[in-house]
């Protein structure tokens, strides 16, 4: 299963920055259960057959991946303040947590 390395040291590659911006992708065959390999191999016709017109953005292996990687546990609940009411400390940090999730 491929797996995207984002600025890894590697035996054949040195960098004074610790290869910081690299990225390269990493074929592993012994990875993954059936069903995550066989999404992954969806995902990459996918890719493969619009490549020229998807945008980077789209590549639906690293979203797969970094999802699998860094879950959210939860999803917070939107604030809603009305013109009257004081801004607090608490609504800023639930605001912008959602922020950073989106």
């Amino acid at each position: 299963m491929w797996k995207l390395k984002i600025a890894g040291d590697g035996e054949w590659v040195s960098s004074g920055n610790g290869n910081v911006g690299r990225q390269e992708w990493v074929f592993n065959p012994t990875a993954g259960t059936p069903e995550e390999k066989a999404a992954v191999e969806k995902a990459r016709r996918e890719f493969k057959n619009n490549r020229f017109n998807a945008k980077q953005s789209a590549d639906l292996l690293m979203r797969m991946q970094l999802t699998k990687e860094n879950p959210i546990e939860e999803i917070l609940e939107a604030v809603k303040l009305k013109e009257s009411e004081e801004i607090t400390e608490e609504a800023i940090s639930t605001t912008l947590r959602r922020a950073s999730h989106y």
